[in-house]
Formats: C-alpha cells, structure tokens, sequence
C-alpha cells in the first residue's frame, strides 16, 4: 500500500510541525509506504518557513506553496492541488490542525476491501466523541440544519459532510477532483457530490474529533457560504455542469514545489 496524505494549511504555525511529525512517526513505526504533501496557500505567518525546516529531518515531505489569488478562504484549492500531484494508491487529506489524528486510518482502511472507493470522517454516527469541549449553541443548531439541507440539495444519507478527514482511491481523486469548481468552504459537499454522480461507494464512520474552539477558523458567515455553495452544486447538478471539459483553475499560481 502506498499512501500519500495531503495536509493543506493557512496560518497554522500553532499546529503544523506537531501534525507532521505525529503522521510521519505514526506511519514510519507501521512501515506504511507513503508521502507527506503539505499544501501552503496564503499564510501571513511563519507556517512556509516552519514546514520547510521540517524537510531535512522528515524524509517523506513534500511542500507545496501556492499564491491564490483574492484573499477568501480558499481550503479547496490546496486540497486539489496536493491530490492530484498525490501519487498513492491512496489519498487521504487531514486538517492541519490534526482534529482527526492518523491512527484513524485503521478502521477505515478495512472498508475498500468491502468495496468502498471513499471513506471519511464523522461525528455525526453514533460511536463518535468530540474532545476539547462543546461547540457552541448556534454552532450546533447551524450544523444540524445546515446539514439537512445539504442533503435534501446534494448528498442523501451522509450526516456529516465537513470533518476534513477522507480517503479515498487513486482512481476516484483523479476523477472527481478535476471537476470542482467549488473552492471555499463547502469544497467537500461537491466531492461527495461528484462521487455520487460517477457512482462511487462512500461509507461513513465515527471518529474521535478534537475541537479546536478558540482558534477554529469557522465563522458564522462560513456556514452561509457553505449553504450558498451547496445550491450552487444543486444548481450543476441539474445543469450537466459537470458533463462538460474540465476548465483550468486561473485563480492558482504555484509558487513553489520542494520534493
């Protein structure tokens, strides 16, 4: 098995060398073969100079820096990036902040050898936990109802869309994720999306979830972005948008890669 981990990251000088180095101890100590891509997009702090110290002592880091333009959030133009220049059998992206630690492969890994093509994370399921204390009130109340119209829209049956922890198969990254055209918040739903739409098998399953709620990047205006996206992959849906020749990304420079 070859298994490459795409870890895009902005502004993540607090969490970023502790993230790396638990991944690659994790998958070293199990000798998994495998490639470590972080996906740097607009940082104004120290998190390029951070990551690339780590290089000489971690010899199966890749880094990926890319100039994005606008100043919007822009997660899945680093995902994209790091998973298609991915080379594993399979693909995993994790958030920096590493709320969904590495061992979680464990339990998921199991699941393409039943016939799943795409396995992700969820506090959603019974079995799940969330650690670091409870998210707040109209957090919750947004999630719940967010995620029902996401559903209703875009992805039937799938009760957590947004924990930034799925793996999925070679062959499905390469088909779906040059198709996006969703790059904020609500990336993933069109993901999932896609990967209905080309009759891919998702399985959901329950993770243990650290939250982060000071330095949690999620606004009350990103769960209306989120909303906002999810009609506007309704709206491809019902378009055939995604029947059509895949367009390059414009909006991308990449600044610099170090292999």
């Amino acid at each position: 098995m070859y298994l490459s981990v795409v870890i895009p990251a902005r502004n993540e000088e607090t969490n970023i060398k502790n993230t790396i180095e638990s991944v690659y101890s994790y998958l070293s100590k199990k000798g998994i073969e495998h490639e470590i891509i972080v996906v740097e997009n607009n940082s104004k702090d120290s998190t390029v100079q951070i990551v690339k110290s780590l290089i000489p002592t971690t010899p199966t880091l890749k880094f990926i820096h890319l100039k994005i333009k606008g100043t919007k959030p822009a997660k899945g133009y680093a995902v994209r990036e790091g998973m298609l220049r991915a080379q594993g059998q399979y693909r995993l992206f994790m958030d920096a902040d590493n709320a969904t630690t590495i061992d979680h492969i464990e339990k998921m890994m199991p699941y393409f050898e039943k016939g799943y093509d795409i396995v992700i994370a969820s506090i959603a399921l019974r079995g799940a936990t969330v650690a670091g204390g409870s998210e707040p009130f109209w957090r919750r109340l947004f999630g719940k109802m967010g995620n029902l119209f996401i559903q209703i829209m875009a992805v039937p049956g799938i009760f957590d869309t947004q924990r930034g922890f799925k793996l999925f198969t070679a062959k499905a990254v390469e088909d779906i994720f040059p198709k996006l055209t969703i790059y904020g918040w609500g990336f993933d739903i069109e993901v999932l999306a896609l990967a209905r739409k080309f009759g891919y098998k998702i399985k959901e399953v329950p993770i243990n979830w650290k939250n982060d709620i000071v330095n949690s990047k999620v606004t009350l205006g990103a769960y209306f972005q989120v909303l906002k996206e999810t009609v506007k992959v309704r709206w491809n849906l019902i378009t055939r948008r995604y029947s059509k020749p895949v367009v390059a990304v414009s909006k991308i420079t990449v600044e610099e890669i170090v292999y």
